[in-house]
């Protein structure tokens, strides 16, 4: 068992944002539903205050914790891609239905959530020893919303002018 365990805090949609983040990414499911076993601050009882689920692995808890908090972008999550195909699967997925597209590979979700969706390539790029090359790719990068690769790849080869 982790010894931290991430905590959102959501405005009465924690199941929904468990639900959507399960079905999205893989080795995750919703664990536990629990509803207020008394009223609180922030529900009543019976509502669900608390849910339990787990995100490639990594268990996380969501709260419905009520309007006082809003997710900031100095909290994000970064899920790093395989290739383009799945990067798109999850940008898309993210920012569908009320999400929006940051830059550099940033992006929120419906819920407000701030991710950060990169092919695993880029980072081999920027710690690349050819440092000339990594400086092209982020340039490459700095101007993008959605990471495009073939574009990183060809910055970082030197072949865009």
């Amino acid at each position: 068992m982790p010894r931290i365990t991430p905590n959102l805090w959501f405005d009465g949609n924690a199941e929904q944002a468990a639900h959507f983040y399960a079905a999205l990414f893989p080795d995750s499911h919703v664990d536990a539903v629990i509803a207020a076993p008394a009223d609180n601050p922030s529900t009543r009882k019976g509502e669900i205050v608390l849910v339990e689920f787990t995100l490639c692995g990594q268990p996380f808890v969501a709260i419905n914790g009520g309007p006082q908090f809003r997710f900031t972008e100095a909290v994000s999550f970064a899920f790093e891609c395989a290739d383009q195909a799945e990067l798109d699967h999850y940008w898309s997925a993210l920012i569908a239905e009320g999400g929006s597209a940051g830059q550099c590979g940033w992006c929120k979700d419906r819920f407000g959530l701030s991710w950060q969706i990169t092919p695993a390539r880029l980072r081999e790029m920027f710690q690349s020893t050819d440092r000339a090359a990594a400086e092209r790719a982020t340039a490459a990068m700095l101007v993008m919303q959605k990471i495009d690769i073939a574009i990183l790849e060809a910055a970082y080869a030197g072949r865009l002018s």
